[in-house]
């Protein structure tokens, strides 16, 4: 059962184990966190803003709660998918690839646990930096695209694209402002994001 199942249920006093205690002596080795649950606690140490979502009628409520919270009704939207604003065409939107929209919509290569960032490709963002993107980012994946690393990440970005490997491979780490920054995170942009996490498995 995944994560956000077991979130939505509730945990059963059955489940708990009983010597808990005797599995926090260092020597005892570490318990490897499932893929989903590790994704899930970096991307909201991160600062993103998280909404899992187990058919597409709880997508469009939650697209609309986040449209309804930032009040971007009739605003300009940077997307360069035709897909995905064919998926979120009626909601009075401005698609277009205008660098001063109100939020960017996208999908995205895969969603790595180790960091709980998002990777992005020239497939997603074209040519531009992620300095170039607008300040709110609202992406819509899946939960097949859970990758344990950055590595697995580009594997599955290569053997997509025999023919053409896509360029501007980056990812997005740094969802808070007011963070103090790490030397990993230098040069980056912060970015205020919304992750619309669909249940695919």
């Amino acid at each position: 059962m995944s994560l956000f199942k077991r979130l939505l249920k509730g945990k059963n006093k059955s489940e708990e184990k009983p010597n808990e205690a005797d599995r926090s002596s260092k020597y005892y080795p570490e318990e490897k966190l499932p893929i989903d649950e590790k994704f899930t606690y970096n991307f909201n140490k991160n600062g993103g803003k998280f909404l899992y979502c187990e058919n597409w009628e709880e997508i469009k409520e939650a697209f609309d709660n986040i449209l309804l919270e930032n009040d971007w009704y009739e605003k300009d939207v940077l997307c360069v998918d035709e897909q995905l604003q064919k998926k979120f065409d009626g909601y009075n939107l401005n698609f277009g690839l205008k660098e001063k929209a109100a939020f960017f919509l996208s999908k995205c290569e895969s969603l790595v646990a180790n960091n709980g960032s998002i990777l992005l490709c020239s497939n997603q963002i074209k040519e531009k930096k992620l300095q170039e993107l607008p300040f709110n980012i609202v992406i819509f994946a899946t939960t097949s695209q859970l990758v344990e690393n950055i590595s697995e990440g580009l594997r599955i970005i290569k053997s997509r694209s025999k023919n053409y490997i896509p360029s501007n491979i980056t990812t997005i780490q740094d969802f808070e402002c007011d963070k103090e920054k790490d030397f990993m995170s230098y040069g980056s942009s912060t970015k205020n994001l919304y992750l619309l996490l669909l249940e695919d498995l």
